[in-house]
C-alpha cells in the first residue's frame, strides 16, 4: 500500500509539473499581448504640411522655433534639439528665462538656418517647426523623422500651442497650461479695473530701423486679451509700423513700453535706441515728458514669444499696474 501511495504521489507530481509549464506559456503569451494593448496607437495630425501620422507618444522631439521650444518645456517635454534663441544668454545658445532647462539639449541652428545633419544625428522621433521659417525643407526633415508644421509666427501664439500639443499627444497637458495662463488673466483684468483704459503704446528700436507694433503680435494679443486700450494709430489689426520720425505721433500713448533687439556683441539697436530717445520730436510726447515711458525686456515682450515669456509678461504687467 505505500509503495502504491508512492507511485500515485509521483504521478500527480508529474501532471503538476506539465500543467504548470503551460500555465507559464499561457501567461508569457498573455504578458506579450498586454504589452501590445499598451503600446499607444498611431494618431494622426492635420498642420499646414497636410496630414502626419505618428506612431505612439513621441519622446525624442526637435523643436525649431523659439514659442515652440516654450510649449515644449511647459508640456514637461524637453526636446532633445532646438533652435537657438534670438538673443540667448551669455554662455548659453538659448534665452536666460529658459537656459536652466534647456541645459543638455542641441542647437540645432536658427529658426531662419536650420542644421539638417545636427537634426538628423539626434535620431528624433517628431520634428516640430513652422512654413514661414523652414517651408523649403520640409521635405527632407520629413525624411528624418514625422514632421508638423504650424502655419506661421505673428500674433495668436495660442494656436502653434495646441497644434504643439496636438503633435506630442499631450493634448490634456497643453489645455491645463492654457487655462492656467486664461486664469491668471482674467485675474489680472478684474483687479485692474479702471487702469484699463490706459492706453499702452509699443516700440521696438532694431539696428537698423524702429517699429510700431500693433495688434498682431505676442504683446499685442495678451494685451487685447486682457482688456487694455491702445492709442488710436496701434488699435489696428495688423503687424507693425516701420516708422521714421515723421511717425513719431503714432508712438503716443498714456504710457510707453519699448524694447530693444540686441543680441549679445551687438551695438547698432543700442545706438539707434539712444539717438531716438534723445531727439527732440520723441522728448515731446506727453508720455515722455510725464515719465511714462519704460525698458522691458524683448525677449519676454516679443521674441521668444511663448507661454513661457506669456507668463513673465504678466508679471511685467502686474508689476506696472498692480503693485503701484
Amino acid at each position: 500500500m505505500l509503495v502504491f501511495s508512492l507511485i500515485l504521489t509521483g504521478c500527480g507530481q508529474g501532471e503538476s509539473k506539465e500543467e504548470a509549464a503551460q500555465t507559464e506559456e499561457k501567461s508569457d503569451t498573455g504578458s506579450e499581448t498586454n504589452k501590445e494593448e499598451a503600446t499607444p496607437a498611431s494618431y494622426t495630425v492635420e498642420h499646414a504640411m497636410g496630414t502626419t501620422t505618428i506612431e505612439g507618444t513621441p519622446e525624442k522631439v526637435v523643436i525649431l522655433t523659439n514659442e515652440g521650444t516654450e510649449a515644449l518645456l511647459s508640456m514637461g517635454v524637453k526636446p532633445v534639439g532646438a533652435v537657438s534663441s534670438w538673443s540667448p544668454a551669455e554662455g548659453s545658445d538659448f534665452y536666460a528665462h529658459i537656459k536652466d532647462q534647456m541645459e543638455g539639449v542641441t542647437a540645432v541652428g536658427q529658426e531662419s538656418s536650420v542644421n539638417l545633419e545636427a537634426i538628423a544625428a539626434l535620431q528624433p522621433d517628431l520634428i516640430i517647426g513652422n512654413k514661414l521659417r523652414q517651408e523649403e525643407i520640409y521635405e527632407q526633415l520629413n525624411k528624418i523623422a514625422p514632421t508638423v508644421f504650424a502655419e506661421t509666427l505673428k500674433g495668436d501664439w495660442k494656436l502653434n500651442f495646441e497644434l504643439y500639443a496636438k503633435a506630442l499627444n499631450k493634448e490634456a497637458e497643453g489645455q491645463k497650461v492654457m487655462a492656467d495662463f486664461d486664469a491668471r488673466v482674467a485675474e489680472i483684468k478684474e483687479n485692474a479695473g479702471d487702469k484699463l483704459t490706459t492706453e499702452i503704446s509699443i516700440i521696438r528700436f532694431m539696428a537698423d530701423h524702429v517699429r510700431i507694433y500693433l495688434k498682431d503680435t505676442f504683446a499685442g494679443t495678451i494685451l487685447e486679451q486682457i482688456g487694455f486700450a491702445r492709442p488710436e494709430a496701434q488699435n489696428v489689426e495688423d503687424f507693425m509700423i516701420k516708422a521714421g520720425k515723421e511717425q513719431i505721433p503714432q508712438m503716443e500713448g498714456d504710457i510707453i513700453f519699448y524694447f530693444t533687439y540686441a543680441p549679445p556683441g551687438e551695438t547698432d539697436a543700442l545706438n539707434n535706441e539712444e539717438e531716438w530717445l534723445k531727439d527732440p520730436l520723441f522728448q515731446n510726447l506727453e508720455a515722455v515728458k510725464a515719465g511714462n515711458i519704460h525698458k522691458v525686456d524683448d525677449s519676454i515682450w516679443n521674441t521668444a514669444g511663448g507661454v513661457i515669456a506669456a507668463n513673465l509678461f504678466l508679471d511685467d504687467l502686474e508689476k506696472f499696474f498692480l503693485e503701484q
